[in-house]
């Protein structure tokens, strides 16, 4: 085991290196300057539409523009939003948030140009479902010169979601209900391993019916919580503001058990991790929205972006928030355990929120993922993988509740950066297309909001 966590730390080094975070954020950048911020303007008509894409519609796909959008939330508002963002403050200083947020508002333009591609070359097979995402837009929209880079995506797509949306939110769920009720290790896997069989056996219709309940509620709950401890600590909140600014730019002086951080581990961490949460430029997302019912590439990529936004500018800040107010970033905990300790010093019963809360993001997150590698293997094997699949599913939700979590990050860690590399390249290639539709969509969509 020894020698398989060198091997991956290894890569996880080159992966994670600079090259990666410039193609990231670069990507992210250039989308949204080629989009002439359009992003960043129409977060509005983007809620707007949100709202009107809870009804169907007589569009062609197979779930509501609104369902799509909380199924690709049920992946990424996980582990990511509590564990996720302790991790990055702990191993990267209070700047790590700012460049969460970084990532976050370039990568509404990257996650928008994932769902127009998505939509725009997706394909549907004989019994009328559809598949869309990297893959496919790498199949249709480049030349067969290509194709092998949708096979990489698709590979390291179905590997990844053991890691990011499996293994680690199995192993996160069951450290913090040990931590908080005393619940059996091998108890948590039972209960998160039947309840996650018996969703993802009905298909995408069902993980989307579950997402489209449990995502707005546990979201809205856990914000309300949030804000309320941050409401009782106003006064507070511009100094620890001003903390992370300072940071990001400057680095974090060693304090306590808090062993320091260099600008460079902000910047490095804050990336890594807000991509580990909100999934923009992975390619994820844009699978569960090639599958909406809307004729609209446009629309539905204006509909996606909302999902970076409220996952990390809402969600991962409430948390981040919480963690710099309470000081605990400087007791040398790390993980779901460093936001347990700070909600439980700020509010009374604080490690139950996090616990419960921990529980349900990770279940939501591994119905999402499921379906996401389900799509990839489909895409080699065609609907006789998916049974297959489904079984080694649930049967590594036990195996990941009983590993070793740092182990379990840092493969999660490199199989995103594996995944997104493909993907990054094809949303370059085609940013033209994506710009020429948008410039021929936004004024009609705009006025149908």
């Amino acid at each position: 085991m020894e020698y398989v966590s060198t091997f991956v730390n290894t890569i996880n080094g080159i992966v994670w290196g600079p090259l990666m975070l410039v193609l990231i954020l670069g990507t992210g950048a250039y989308l949204m300057l080629g989009l002439k911020l359009m992003p960043l303007l129409n977060i509005g008509t983007a809620f707007r539409l949100m709202m009107k894409g809870r009804k169907s519609g007589n569009d062609e796909g197979e779930i509501s523009p609104f369902q799509a959008l909380m199924t690709s939330l049920s992946a990424t508002i996980g582990t990511g939003n509590i564990a996720g963002v302790a991790t990055a403050i702990a191993l990267g200083g209070p700047g790590a948030l700012f460049w969460m947020w970084c990532t976050a508002l370039v990568g509404m333009a990257t996650k928008y140009a994932e769902a127009v591609c998505a939509v725009h070359y997706r394909e549907q097979d004989a019994e009328g479902n559809f598949s869309g995402g990297p893959m496919y837009y790498i199949k249709n929209g480049l030349s067969p010169k290509w194709r092998w880079l949708g096979a990489c995506f698709a590979l390291f797509g179905a590997m990844a979601g053991f890691g990011i949306g499996n293994t680690v939110q199995a192993n996160s769920v069951a450290d913090a209900m040990q931590g908080a009720f005393g619940v059996p290790v091998w108890l948590s896997a039972l209960v998160m391993f039947v309840g996650v069989a018996s969703v993802i056996l009905g298909g995408v219709k069902r993980v989307a019916n579950v997402a489209g309940f449990l995502v707005p509620f546990m979201a809205v709950t856990y914000l309300l919580l949030g804000i309320a401890i941050l409401l009782m600590n106003l006064s507070a909140l511009p100094a620890v503001i001003s903390l992370v600014l300072d940071s990001a730019f400057n680095g974090t002086a060693a304090v306590g058990g808090f062993a320091g951080a260099g600008v460079a581990a902000a910047i490095r961490f804050g990336v890594a991790r807000g991509i580990f949460s909100n999934e923009a430029g992975l390619g994820s997302a844009p699978i569960a929205h090639a599958a909406a019912k809307t004729n609209s590439p446009v629309r539905q990529g204006m509909i996606a972006m909302l999902g970076t936004f409220i996952d990390t500018i809402l969600v991962c800040s409430v948390t981040g928030f919480v963690i710099l107010l309470s000081g605990a970033w400087q007791t040398g905990e790390s993980g779901a355990a460093l936001s347990t300790v700070a909600f439980e010093s700020l509010i009374p019963g604080g490690h139950y929120i996090v616990a419960l809360g921990l529980a349900i993001f990770a279940f939501t997150t591994m119905l999402g993922w499921s379906y996401y590698s389900e799509r990839c293997v489909v895409y080699f094997f065609g609907p006789r993988g998916v049974m297959p699949f489904r079984v080694a599913w649930v049967l590594a939700i036990p195996l990941g509740a009983m590993a070793n979590l740092g182990f379990i990050w840092l493969l999660a860690d490199t199989l995103n950066a594996l995944m997104a590399i493909p993907n990054l390249i094809a949303l370059i290639l085609l940013s033209p297309v994506v710009f020429k539709l948008t410039k021929g969509e936004l004024a009609l969509v705009k006025s149908s909001s």
